[in-house]
């Protein structure tokens, strides 16, 4: 049941929970909205949390919950999955990440673009109104500083423009940890990135503070006439590499592998298919036109990930040699690959792009792509 009228309402949504209706709770983020570090992310992460505080707070609504978390990844990718993994589930409420994740201490205008196009869309397209999340990693608690954390202003910036609520983790737990120093440690008490369940248990109060501070103003999500951070990323398309027509020589459609190293990147639970590559079938160039300012390939990382070259107009696209498996072995497990390949192409012109896979002869290595994304100006892609 999304939300309806004019502009998305919390106090639409408070009316339609009290009244016992079918609602649906997006939570769209990266390792922190995951629950990465909690005991049981089902039962302890900030979602479980959060979940938890808005089934007692109207015990009449039917909810359903669900995770759209990738850990790792940040806004660029966000926007390529927002219709997918978000608007699909018919959201009539969202809780938003990736302010860490985008580097909180950084303000580029090509992130700030994609995230400031994910809250737009949401609210336009999706018609539900947005709590932004801002999370902190423990360094930043340690650090202090507000005033060095450019993406918590421009954040709060885009809040303000389309009058979204904002659940500030990092502010609640500056407080804190100034009352109470030892409180650091028991937030994050296992890695400087992820809290475990003290930590979350903050996360979850500073969203439902936030959310509760929107229903008491009857706050009204809207969409200005401008986009603050440029228009990039107001059109993308997640182009599925199988659709495109006919494969070079040496490619095949498959599916993503059913286990990985960590639960939030299961790529089963966010690939639809792969086309995939390997050494032994000597696979040729995979050739793409687009048009667009950015161009991006989303698909899944293994231990047995070999290298490949991109190019763009024939010139190549550093470093020299990608190697995607890298995370993978890392991880000791199938994960995400997420290789942002350019940004600021001139969007009026037809670009080509190459993908070349580098695999050593004999060997077992492979390379799995779902999409090729790409932002700015028509955003289109064709063989």
């Amino acid at each position: 049941m999304a939300c309806t009228g004019s502009s998305p309402s919390f106090s639409d949504f408070d009316r339609k929970a009290r009244a016992g209706a079918k609602l649906n709770v997006v939570f769209f983020g990266a390792s922190l909205t995951w629950g990465a570090n909690s005991t049981d992310p089902n039962l302890t992460s900030y979602r479980a949390g959060t979940a938890r505080a808005l089934e007692q707070r109207y015990p009449r609504a039917h909810f359903k919950f669900w995770d759209a978390a990738i850990g790792g990844t940040g806004s660029q990718l966000a926007i390529f999955r927002l219709d997918r993994d978000v608007l699909s589930r018919r959201p009539d409420l969202v809780f938003l990440d990736f302010s860490a994740n985008d580097d909180i201490y950084s303000a580029d205008t090509e992130t700030l673009s994609s995230y400031e196009a994910v809250v737009r869309k949401i609210i336009s397209v999706g018609r539900a109104p947005v709590v932004q999340m801002l999370f902190p990693f423990a360094q930043n608690i340690k650090a202090g500083e507000l005033e060095r954390m450019k993406r918590r202003e421009a954040h709060l910036k885009i809040s303000l423009s389309y009058h979204t609520a904002v659940g500030d983790a990092i502010k609640l737990a500056l407080e804190r940890v100034r009352q109470n120093p030892g409180e650091l440690e028991e937030l994050w008490p296992i890695d400087g990135s992820h809290p475990g369940d003290h930590g979350y248990a903050l996360f979850a109060e500073a969203a439902m503070e936030a959310f509760d501070n929107a229903v008491r103003r009857r706050l009204m999500c809207e969409t200005p006439s401008r986009m603050i951070y440029g228009d990039t990323y107001t059109t993308a398309t997640r182009a599925r590499i199988s659709k495109l027509g006919e494969l070079p020589s040496g490619w095949r459609v498959g599916t993503p592998n059913h286990t990985s190293a960590y639960f939030d990147m299961f790529m089963t639970r966010w690939l639809d298919d792969e086309v995939i590559a390997s050494a032994a079938s000597r696979p040729e160039p995979l050739r793409v036109h687009f048009r667009a300012s950015m161009v991006m390939l989303f698909g899944e990382s293994t231990p047995t990930s070999g290298g490949y070259t991109a190019r763009i107009d024939g010139h190549p696209v550093r470093p020299e040699m990608f190697e995607p498996g890298s995370f993978a072995r890392g991880a000791s497990g199938n994960v995400h690959l997420v290789q942002v390949l350019a940004t600021g192409l001139d969007p009026a012109v037809t670009h080509t792009l190459e993908i070349e896979p580098l695999f050593r002869a004999g060997s077992e290595e492979e390379l799995r792509l779902e999409s090729i994304c790409v932002a700015g100006g028509a955003a289109t892609v064709w063989k």
